[in-house]
């Protein structure tokens, strides 16, 4: 069991989902935890359960970062650990039916959160000289992702973003990795397999099917091993990792998006 008592947590996204499950598992082992969260009845739940400190807050709004930190700092003396961990699927559809505002609110969320959370948690881990900051991509973040551009492309771009975290930071004693996770199972991934079939004209049962059919391990992962993987990375035990793409995934052999579209073109005698 790893101890975090007297490190302060930020995790967004942290009512529900993989969110809550990091959370309860940082707060678990020790740690003072603050849960940002747009749901608010999501905080609601979460608070009943666990000891904390709350914000509901949209962040991919600046205004909203800056409230939320500045009670973070109130709260705590500086921040040791920073999961950024909102994310939102996008639009599932072709690029030239996705409109711009569907767009930038994916990046938003997934992208721009992140960008925002980091720069305001820096200065206080570089007073300190430590600090984890902690970004979730997905195994979309390794491959492009057909009907899903948005999502993947804001998924690349927080890799990008992690490693070059890492480099600037690395001098400081502050670590920036990233998780990427595979399917994992949940209300999320539910929609996410609904949106998909009824954009493709086929069942759930067979989009889900595809995709642990693409996992050397033919599962989906829980919310509770990507918990496990951000309590060692921010633990003792990963201090000199830093800049690393973990996969949380069972091992991703195709990408499902990529050989459904493969189907796709050889069901209406298209290209390969």
């Amino acid at each position: 069991m790893m101890s975090f008592a007297d490190k302060s947590v930020l995790i967004t996204a942290g009512a529900g989902g993989i969110g809550a499950h990091i959370a309860a598992a940082f707060s678990s082992a020790g740690a003072a935890i603050h849960v940002v969260d747009i749901d608010e009845k999501a905080v609601t739940r979460f608070v009943a359960r666990h000891d904390c400190v709350s914000s509901i807050a949209d962040v991919s709004n600046p205004q909203h970062i800056e409230t939320v930190f500045a009670r973070h700092f109130a709260q705590f003396n500086g921040i040791d650990v920073l999961v950024n961990c909102a994310g939102i699927a996008g639009p599932t559809a072709l690029v030239e039916n996705i409109s711009l505002q569907q767009w930038q609110r994916c990046l938003g969320v997934n992208l721009d959160a992140a960008f925002m959370c980091a720069q305001k948690a820096i200065p206080a881990m570089k007073q300190h000289r430590a600090g984890r900051i902690i970004n979730l991509s997905s195994t979309a973040g390794w491959h492009g992702y057909p009907l899903r551009s948005a999502y993947c492309s804001a998924k690349w771009a927080v890799i990008g973003l992690t490693r070059s975290l890492a480099m600037e930071l690395g001098q400081y004693g502050i670590t920036a990795n990233v998780i990427c996770p595979g399917s994992v199972e949940g209300e999320r991934m539910d929609r996410v397999i609904a949106a998909e079939a009824a954009e493709k004209g086929r069942t759930e049962a067979a989009i889900r099917q595809h995709y642990t059919r693409g996992c050397s391990m033919r599962t989906f992962v829980s919310a509770q091993d990507i918990a496990d993987m951000a309590l060692f990375l921010a633990s003792d035990a990963a201090s000199k990792v830093s800049g690393q793409i973990m996969n949380v995934d069972g091992h991703l052999e195709y990408f499902g998006g990529m050989d459904d579209l493969a189907l796709d073109r050889n069901q209406t005698g298209g290209r390969k």
